[in-house]
């Protein structure tokens, strides 16, 4: 059974950002099993209540790992956000979609650093352990201009990218939780392992090269975006206290408002075939009067919800609560993100996903 912690500690966001997300020497050991103490929690916090508030801290530092790698290449360099140098070209290439990309892509790890803090915190509070996934930042990542070269938790250079949630955020008749599917707007993204940042200088050879990855880049942060956007709402629905109810409310519609805005910026991609894969994206203006592809359709459509029976409705989707969590991580993995990463952390996520999954309102929960 893993130490205690019985007091809340004061830490640094600023010191964390510093020394590594995450890192052991900030928020303690390594805790690859339960955190779960002998004897209820404080404030009425259930062992339900914990397993979801471990679960989405482990999310929250995988979201901050590869948000710090983009603001690295793409983002504003000040002292807020501290790590890497900016990549001048790749910037430009964002910039393409929107003039204020940087801004969003330093604001967006801001606030993901934010929230993993204070989950940790929180649990903490409460006289649980918080996540630590110091362990795992074992992978390479990029070595180009602009990077800080630190190891990392993600993989942003072989993704495989589900682009379906333009569709499904644009149809007017179906529902993920009642069965719906969805194509994907840019097909060829789910077809190899593409690089969402440069992976060396060599990467700047070719204009249209560094295009495609920026476009990549756009899409991949609607993606990450909407998965919380709807992790949010179903593990809320599993919570007992209150308080942490009010947790899950007040941090997941900051996900929706990321996603949001990058599914805007998403649809100002920019024409271009990548001559070093064939990775293919359209012209935007080639979706005009086709509604389920239409690039400035960035609030959701009205659809189905609950039954057919009732009037359409505009909503997050999926909401549906069952295996959430083990879905929500199985979705990261099967973009690519974690390639490199050892037995030991996918089989510590799928634990902290099953035990979140596990948890249901009003009832205490399992001691491990």
């Amino acid at each position: 059974m893993p130490q205690i912690v019985q007091k809340s500690r004061s830490v640094s966001r600023r010191s964390v950002v510093c020394s590594g997300l995450a890192a052991p020497a900030v928020i303690g050991t390594a805790l690859l099993g339960d955190a779960s103490p002998a004897a209820a929690f404080r404030d009425n916090v259930t062992f339900g209540d914990v397993h979801i508030l471990r679960f989405l801290a482990a999310l929250e530092i995988i979201e901050a790992d590869l948000w710090e790698q983009y603001n690295e290449i793409y983002g504003i360099q000040d002292s807020e956000v501290l790590g890497g140098s900016g990549n001048p070209t790749f910037t430009k290439a964002l910039a393409r979609l929107d003039a204020d990309m940087s801004q969003y892509v330093h604001d967006n790890t801001e606030d993901e650093v934010s929230h993993f803090m204070f989950l940790n915190a929180y649990l903490q509070s409460k006289g649980a352990r918080p996540i630590d996934l110091g362990p795992f930042r074992n992978l390479v990542g990029s070595s180009a201009a602009g990077s800080s070269g630190k190891k990392r938790i993600t993989n942003l250079m072989q993704l495989t990218v589900d682009t379906s949630w333009w569709t499904r955020y644009r149809s007017r008749t179906a529902n993920p939780d009642l069965g719906g599917t969805f194509a994907p707007v840019i097909p060829g993204l789910l077809n190899g392992k593409f690089p969402a940042i440069p992976r060396n200088n060599g990467d700047v050879a070719n204009s249209d090269h560094v295009q495609a990855i920026a476009n990549t880049a756009a899409f991949h942060f609607g993606t990450i975006e909407q998965g919380g956007s709807s992790l949010y709402p179903q593990l809320a629905q599993r919570v007992t206290s209150p308080e942490v109810l009010r947790i899950l409310l007040s941090i997941g519609p900051t996900e929706t408002m990321h996603f949001q805005t990058w599914s805007d910026k998403a649809g100002n991609m920019i024409a271009v075939t990548d001559p070093t894969n064939g990775l293919m994206f359209p012209d935007p203006g080639s979706f005009d009067g086709n509604e389920d592809l239409q690039a400035n359709l960035i609030m959701p459509e009205p659809t189905v919800f609950l039954s057919s029976s009732f009037p359409v409705c505009s909503i997050i989707r999926p909401t549906e609560t069952d295996d959430a969590a083990a879905r929500a991580f199985a979705g990261l993995k099967a973009s690519g993100l974690f390639i490199g990463q050892s037995d030991s952390f996918f089989a510590t996520m799928n634990d902290l996903a099953a035990k979140a999954d596990r948890a249901r309102r009003g009832e205490q929960g399992e001691r491990d």
